[in-house]
This record gives C-alpha cells, sequence and structure tokens, in this order.
C-alpha cells in the first residue's frame, strides 16, 4: 500500500485562497490509507519560498492537523508553497501534492490607498441612490501577477475592463465595523492587458449605512457615507511593483441601482447602464470628483472564512400565471439568495418581484416580512440579457412577479443560492425518509443563515447574529459543515463587542436597536451569552484547535465572572436579563419569555454548565489552576441549584420538560436516586403530552438526550418521530422544507401564527440533530478533532438502519447499521490517525485502530 498525505490545509483556509491573514499559517493533512499497524512518527514539511529557495524540515511526532508553521514568518503578499511526507517506521511516504499560501495585506502600512466616495450630498432619511468609482490607468507589457485588495464602507465589487472581479458576493461582509474591517484579495492578472486599462466600483449601503434590526427605521448604524478603499498591485517580471490605490484622482458617477438595501430590494434601471463603464476607452465627461474621506479607523484584516458565494442554481418547480403580467413561482425550497432573471421586456417595462416564504390560499403571505419589503425591481432597456441584483440577499420559497407580459419559461428565472461558502462535512441518513427531510430542513437552515455571521433568520427585518441561536445549533453545525473558520471570525467580534458593552450582547455584530434595548434587560442573558464559553469549546470539540480557545479564553473567562457576580453569594442566578426558556410551545404569542420553566432554573443550570466546560477548556491550555476553580465553582453551584430546585422525591420546583431535561444532561440531580426518579418523571410528562414538545430554545437541544440518559430511549424516538403538533415532524408533514421559529408558525387550522415574531426559516430547533448524529447513527469525537472516535448506535422507534459520515480533520468517519432478526450489524469506518471505540448495544465496547470494521451485536432480546 502507497501511503501518501493529501489535502494540505493552511489554517481554515479552502485550497488555493489568496490574501490570508496569517505570517505563520498552522498545516493540516489527512493520510487516506494505511496497513493497520502503522502510526505516523514523524512528518517532512517541504517549502519553498522566494525569498530563501526550497527548504526540508523534519519534525518528530503523530501530530497531522493544526501543526506549527515550521519555517520563518511570512511577509506581507509572500507566496509559499508547501508538500507534506510522513515516517511510519523507517519508511518515508510519497510527497503529497503541492499547496500554496499567500499572505494578504498584514501591516496597516502596506496600503497606501484612500478611503473614497462621490462627493455630493445625499439625503439620509430616506433610500438613497449608490455610486460609482472609476479610474483609468496604463500597464506594464510584462505583467507577472497582479492582486486587487478590495474592501469599503459599505458593499463593493469591482470590475476591471469590463469584466466582473471574483466570485464573491457582499463584500466585506459585515464584521463589528468599529473594530475590524475585513478585506478581499483577488487574483486578477488575466483581466489587465499592455497599456490602458480601467477598473471600476459598484458601492452599496449593506450594513454599513442600511437598515438593520426592526422596529423603526435604523439607518446609518456605522455611518452615513459609504465608499471604497482598493488598492491594485501590478508586478512585472523584474518583481518591480506598480500600485494603482484609490485616491482623489478617481471619478464618480450615479449608477444605474436607484436604491438598494438587504431588507427592502434593489431597484435597477437598467436604461442608465453603460456596460462599458468600467472600459478604458469609456467616455466618462461629466463624472464628478471624489471625495477622499478619513481614514478607516478599525484595524483591517483578512478573512478567517469563506466567502459569500452563489453555490447554486433553482429552477422554479411551478411557474403560475395570474393573469395581466403577474406570476407566482414556486422554487421548491426555502432559501437565502437572489434572482437571476432574463431581460428581455420592452423598454421602460417595469418587472417587480417580491419575495415570502410561504403561501397561504395560494397567495404569498408577506405579514412575517414585517417591515422587510423584500422586493426587486428591473426597468428594462429592451435588450435581451440577464440581471441579477448586486447588493440585496432575501430569504424565501416564492416570488410574486409583476409586469411580466408574455410566457415565462423556466430558463427566464432562476434562483441563486447564496451563503458562505462553507464545505460539507457530514452527511446522515435514516429508514425513515421523514427524519431525513428534517435532516435537510435543518442543513437548509443552516445555509439560509450562515451568511458571512450566523443570523437567526433570512426573511424579515432582523437578521442579526444572535448568540442564543448559534449556541444551541452549534454541536450540529459542526458535523454538517466545516464552520470552524466562519465562525471564529464572528467570536472575536463577540470577545470585542462584549468589552466594549460591557457584556456578552444578545446579538453580534452589536448594534444599538430602540425596540430592543427596551424590550431586554442588559445583563449577562443565560443560553445566548453562554456562547462565549459553549461555542469555543463545541469547535474545540470538534476541530482540535486550541488556538481558537486561547484566542477566546478572556472573553470567556470575562463572561462566567459576571454570572458569577451577578448570582452573588447564594449562587443563584436571578430573573434579571434573562429569556428563560424562550418559546415554549406553551408560552403566549406577545410574550415568548413567559415560559413555564423558571427564568432562575434555566440560568442557574446554564452557570453550571459554563463553569464545567469552562474547566474543561483551561485545562487543555494548560491553565490549570483556573481548571480547578472553575471545578470547584460548578460543584458549588450544583449544591446551590439542587438545593434550590430540586424537590424531595426527585421533582422539580418547575415540574416540566425543560426542567427536568436541563437537570439530567447537565448532570445536576444530587445523586443516582434523584436522578432516576427526575428521569421517570421526565418520561411521564412526555408520554402525558402524547409524545409532543414542551420545549423552547433551553430545553430542546437536551430533551432527546435528557431521556436517553435516563434509559427512555423509546420515549425520545417517539417524540422525534411523531408527527402531532408541537413537534419537529408536523413541519414536515405541514410542508416544512426550513425549520420553523415556533413550534405553531404555522397552525394546526392552517392559519399562520399571528404574533409579530414568526419565521420559517430558524435552525434553532434543529438542535435535535446532534442526538440524530451522536445517538441514532452513533458518531462523535471522544477527543477533540475526533482523534479518537465514539460509534454508539442505538438503534429505536420505527427504523430499521441509519448511517452517519463526518469529514474529520484527520479524514472520513462513518457508521452504517442495519437493525434485522439476525441482529444489529455495524460497520464503521476509522481515519488514519486516529482510533475509536465502537460501543454496542449489547453492552460489549470494542476498540479499533484506523480502517474499516464490522461488528454483528445480538439484539434480539
Amino acid at each position: 500500500m502507497n501511503i501518501r498525505p493529501e489535502s494540505v490545509r493552511f489554517e481554515n483556509h479552502e485550497d488555493g485562497r489568496i490574501g490570508t491573514g496569517e505570517a505563520s499559517p498552522r498545516l493540516s493533512w489527512i493520510i487516506p490509507e494505511a496497513p493497520p499497524a502503522w502510526k505516523q512518527e514523524a512528518y517532512a514539511v517541504e517549502v519553498v519560498r522566494e525569498s530563501t529557495g526550497a527548504q526540508r524540515f523534519v519534525v518528530t511526532g503523530s501530530e497531522q492537523v493544526l501543526v506549527p508553521w515550521p519555517d520563518a514568518a511570512l511577509r506581507s503578499r509572500e507566496r509559499a508553497r508547501v508538500r507534506v511526507q510522513v515516517r511510519g517506521g523507517a519508511v518515508w511516504s510519497a510527497w503529497s501534492a503541492w499547496a500554496e499560501v499567500e499572505v494578504g495585506l498584514l501591516d496597516r502600512s502596506d496600503w497606501v490607498s484612500q478611503l473614497i466616495a462621490p462627493s455630493w450630498p445625499e439625503d439620509s432619511a430616506e433610500l438613497r441612490r449608490p455610486g460609482r468609482l472609476r479610474k483609468v490607468f496604463t500597464v506594464p507589457a510584462d505583467i507577472a501577477s497582479a492582486r486587487l485588495y478590495l474592501t469599503g464602507h459599505g458593499l463593493v465589487e469591482a470590475e476591471i475592463n469590463g469584466t466582473r472581479v471574483g466570485d464573491e458576493q457582499l463584500t466585506p461582509g459585515w464584521t463589528s465595523y468599529s473594530h475590524r474591517l475585513r478585506y478581499a484579495t483577488f487574483d486578477v492578472t488575466p483581466q489587465l492587458i499592455a497599456g490602458d486599462n480601467a477598473i471600476g466600483v459598484w458601492l452599496g449601503d449593506g450594513w454599513w449605512r442600511g437598515q438593520v434590526g426592526f422596529g423603526s427605521r435604523n439607518v446609518d448604524n456605522y455611518g452615513t457615507r459609504i465608499g471604497a478603499l482598493c488598492q491594485l498591485e501590478i508586478t512585472d517580471s523584474t518583481g518591480e511593483r506598480l500600485i494603482v490605490p484609490s485616491d482623489g484622482s478617481w471619478r464618480a458617477s450615479p449608477g444605474p441601482i436607484i436604491s438598494s438595501g438587504l431588507y427592502e430590494g434593489e431597484r435597477f434601471d437598467a436604461r442608465l447602464h453603460d456596460m462599458q463603464w468600467s472600459c478604458a476607452d469609456f467616455d466618462q465627461e461629466g463624472w464628478a470628483a471624489v471625495e477622499v474621506l478619513p481614514p478607516v479607523a478599525a484595524r483591517l484584516v483578512a478573512p478567517d472564512g469563506p466567502p459569500i458565494r452563489v453555490i447554486e442554481e433553482l429552477q422554479p418547480v411551478r411557474i403560475d400565471d395570474r393573469g395581466d403580467g403577474r406570476w407566482i413561482l414556486d422554487f421548491g425550497q426555502n432559501h437565502s439568495g437572489r434572482l437571476r432573471l432574463r431581460t428581455n421586456g420592452h423598454r421602460g417595462d417595469i418587472r417587480t418581484f417580491r419575495h415570502a416564504e410561504i403561501l397561504l390560499n395560494g397567495e404569498p403571505v408577506y405579514e412575517p416580512l414585517r417591515d422587510a419589503h423584500a422586493t426587486d425591481a428591473f426597468i428594462c432597456n429592451g435588450e435581451d440579457g440577464y440581471w441579477s441584483p448586486r447588493f440585496t440577499i432575501h430569504g424565501y420559497r416564492f416570488v410574486e412577479v409583476q409586469g411580466w407580459y408574455g410566457p415565462m419559461l423556466p430558463s427566464d428565472v432562476v434562483s441563486q443560492v447564496m451563503h458562505s461558502d462553507m464545505e460539507r462535512r457530514g452527511w446522515f441518513s435514516s429508514s425513515d425518509a421523514r427524519l431525513n427531510r428534517l435532516h435537510e430542513s435543518a442543513v437548509w437552515g443552516l445555509r439560509s443563515n450562515f451568511v458571512d455571521i450566523p443570523t437567526d433568520c433570512p426573511q424579515r427585518d432582523e437578521r442579526l447574529g444572535w448568540t442564543g441561536d448559534v449556541q444551541v445549533f452549534a454541536p450540529a453545525a459542526t458535523f454538517v459543515y466545516d464552520v470552524v473558520g466562519f465562525l471564529q471570525s464572528w467570536l472575536q467580534d463577540l470577545a470585542v463587542e462584549q468589552e466594549t458593552v460591557g457584556h456578552v450582547p444578545l446579538w453580534v455584530p452589536f448594534v444599538q436597536i430602540p425596540i430592543l434595548s427596551d424590550y431586554f434587560e442588559v445583563g449577562p442573558t443565560a443560553v445566548w451569552s453562554d456562547v462565549a464559553v459553549l461555542l469555543p469549546h463545541t469547535l474545540y470539540k470538534y476541530s482540535g484547535d486550541l488556538g481558537l480557545v486561547r484566542r477566546q479564553y478572556e472573553s470567556a473567562k470575562s463572561f462566567l465572572g459576571a454570572v458569577e457576580t451577578l448570582a452573588g453569594a447564594d449562587l443563584i442566578c436571578p430573573a434579571f436579563a434573562q429569556l428563560g426558556d424562550w418559546l415554549d410551545p406553551a408560552a403566549p404569542p406577545d410574550d415568548p419569555t413567559a415560559a413555564l420553566t423558571e427564568k432562575e432554573l434555566v440560568a442557574t443550570a446554564y452557570f453550571a454548565r459554563s463553569a464545567e466546560r469552562l474547566a474543561e477548556l483551561a485545562h487543555s491550555l494548560g491553565e490549570f489552576t483556573d481548571a480547578a476553580r472553575y471545578r470547584r465553582l460548578r460543584e458549588r453551584v450544583a449544591v446551590a441549584y439542587a438545593g434550590r430546585f430540586v424537590l424531595p422525591g426527585g421533582l422539580l420546583t418547575s415540574d416540566t420538560q425543560t426542567g427536568y431535561a436541563l437537570t439530567t444532561v447537565f448532570h445536576l440531580w444530587p445523586d443516582a436516586a434523584h436522578a432516576q426518579a427526575g428521569a421517570k418523571r421526565l418520561a411521564g410528562l412526555i408520554r402525558a403530552a402524547g409524545w409532543t414538545v414542551g420545549t423552547g430554545f433551553a430545553g430542546t437541544p437536551v430533551i432527546a438526550d435528557a431521556l436517553t440518559l435516563g434509559g427512555y430511549l423509546a420515549d425520545a424516538y417517539r417524540l422525534l418521530q411523531n408527527d402531532q403538533f408541537p413537534s419537529w415532524l408536523y413541519m414536515i408533514k405541514s410542508g416544512a422544507t426550513t425549520l420553523w421559529e415556533r413550534w405553531d408558525s404555522l397552525r394546526p387550522d392552517g392559519a399562520i401564527n399571528d404574533a409579530s415574531m414568526t419565521s420559517f426559516n430558524h435552525y434553532a430547533l434543529g438542535s435535535v440533530l446532534d442526538w440524530m448524529h451522536t445517538t441514532i447513527a452513533g458518531i462523535a469525537p471522544a477527543a477533540p478533532g475526533f482523534r479518537r472516535i465514539r460509534f454508539a448506535p442505538r438503534p429505536g422507534g420505527t427504523l430499521t438502519s441509519a448511517s452517519a459520515r463526518h469529514r474529520t480533520p484527520y479524514g472520513e468517519a462513518s457508521i452504517a447499521w442495519v437493525d434485522s432478526d439476525h441482529g444489529l450489524h455495524v460497520d464503521v469506518r476509522v481515519p488514519v490517525g486516529t482510533e475509536a471505540e465502537v460501543a454496542l448495544p449489547d453492552g460489549i465496547t470494542h476498540f479499533v485502530g484506523h480502517g474499516r470494521h464490522s461488528f454483528l451485536a445480538d439484539t434480539r432480546n
């Protein structure tokens, strides 16, 4: 067997990504195959740099994930080629294929460009017409390479010589703009020609000055002016560098985008658009001067995660002609994205496209969007072609079209699915098609909401980075997608916002939203603010990235210290600033916080959980004094919790599904007898409810785990497979293609929940996917980064088979089981570099190394 490393990666970047921000990028690789007894004992890294040539570095050890960069730090703009070989015993493997990394602009002094904007005054009260910027420049004949570094206040998209630069969308995304402004890097070498060239930049309001949040017109949250900061660097064959910076020599003009907003949609007048506007020979007479704005105050940073891209296109599954130029399109799947439409109308025709998640009596329902108009408009110029809006994104399945006269073919309008271009890592399947649809519906919810930041919903006037949603869904998210780079960027914003605001805010990036500030009290909020500890713990568990833990450690400690101070001497968290078991199905529609479970119980349970998890993180970092302190704190909180909320006989002061689930999964029962009684009571409550769900955001992630831990696996399966309201499969039976915000977003009588807060695309209630992965299929990390894997399938319900696979940092791990009259047949695959424990329902645990293994467990009794 020939051993050869593959998939050499730098940090969390996709292969070939340029403009990274790490001067000493850590390396990872996988070893696809090796003999059963083979183990890596050493590795060699060959690094080729222009400055030093080729160097080979040999390291003794078995590590192959996020190993230290072996060479001197890279400089700004520097490229390096890397390949890896490994040794087991005395024999070195073949070399891997070459992988390349190119660093971006690491120092502020690398930027010679200025932030520029159109010079004309604008009205800040209404939607504003964004401008365009352009510059003509001369290029030498012997171009070796060219890079465009691009960012701005607002959204930016560049063209060179009439051709769009790159395929990223909504650049530079949304960060905590007061602290961090991300820039993108593009290879534009093929777009340049010797002689005269031109660059043009579209501008859009985006999150910078566009509407954010709801309840009033919350615009200009970061500033009133939008502009671009771009630096084109052209290197010739001798290494000489020509820089074309954004500066006062550029010109500006209003563009064909009449207005653009992330919530409102985009209005485009094709009659005002000359496609040659970014070409050198374009007549720019009448274009105005630009204004040089004050320097960017925030730190300019390279991306940690992938950009937003168009991932796929959906054709309509149904086109309904309603007459008089009105159509209803059904794309068959709720998602985030935009339309790409044919522009074959008569000059001056106005076609409008309004987006909706749901139909009621055959008509689109817009009330759940609140003040998000979600309407794009295109004014035809009489020419045939295609158009998509640039600076907006919608959440929808259906589109109402008006002003389209004549036939509409499926190829005339397609929907472009857009989200951060994360790598798919995990899959699940079972013999129950409904569970498979549930799983994919939750995955579509993730895809719809992981759009540069983890939002709560993609469609209405909100789309905020709510901390609670991602906290409860993170274990599921990290299984199905590589979200580490994406979320580590967001966590850095969380840390700086935490320091500025004084506590972990409920949404990140944080902007003041008056209606929310009036509704929510200020302070550490259980389930939500616990993301400062629990999300780094989850990411470390799945990735093994201790560097991420180190970066977030002070943020996590600061959060837990705030909770400890607020809890006081008795260590019981007060109801102050608590949302409790948010969206408990028993809560009234107009008050989602009015759950059946005491807010103090939820908050104190989470206090104990975060102390426990922070102790584990501290130990992993070698902070043993901290680890011991947080373990003691956790035990003290557990004692206080039992004294306050646990009654004699194993009952709780909150006799609810959530109360018992949290107490069980967080191991807060004072002894085994109480735990047994509590588990029995939980099962009794579930049965009394007809195996329907009675939990909100706090209880839903742990309800199935609690039943399983308590010995009531059959009840967990009945709960999951029940399709009566309220339940997960009730949503699927009702036609959901993404999971809802509320259990009753669509009520059993067919009516839409009349609360002002109703979304059909939230992923938080999809947190049950973690139980589907770890218990139904039975795959989970037993050591950080899956260095050790636990396979522990627990068949039940009506299932006869299930499978899951996950691309761990070491390679693909998988499990598939079939339950029959002959017993439980289990097949597992263990990647090279890891080991596994296979705990079967017959009580026997097998310990295996890498490779494929099969087992038969006797489950007939």
